[in-house]
């Protein structure tokens, strides 16, 4: 029973990638990242996002996949890790064969911390 709690924690970790790994590689050219700003809300309600995300709405994701670069590394992020729109787009993702990450924190653990983001 240990060793099936430990591959199922496993699992649900390599589901999510930390923001300093993310941020790292968006200072640097060619960076192999794209961060997806999949929350479900007009720009006058998010005000703000990551800087440099490509805002796609998790409920529109799947209707934009030809318009993703399978040789990118995706990075998707909603409004804090409680919700399930990132996990979804996740599924969404891994399942058409793109390499995926949601981002650990979302971007209220990115705003707790400092770091880029852009006004809407």
């Amino acid at each position: 029973m240990q060793t099936k709690k430990i591959e199922l924690l496993e699992t649900f970790l390599s589901l999510y990638i930390d923001h300093f790994t993310v941020l790292k590689h968006l200072e640097t050219d060619g960076s192999p990242y794209v961060i997806l700003d999949i929350r479900n809300a007009p720009a006058k309600v998010k005000k703000d996002q990551i800087k440099g995300a490509i805002a796609i709405p998790a409920k529109d994701l799947a209707n934009h996949l030809n318009e993703l670069d399978k040789n990118k590394i995706y990075v998707v992020y909603d409004w804090n890790g409680g919700t399930t729109l990132g996990k979804t787009a996740l599924l969404i993702l891994l399942s058409a064969g793109f390499e995926a990450y949601e981002l650990s924190g979302a971007i209220e653990g990115w705003k707790g911390m400092n770091l880029p983001i852009e006004t809407l």
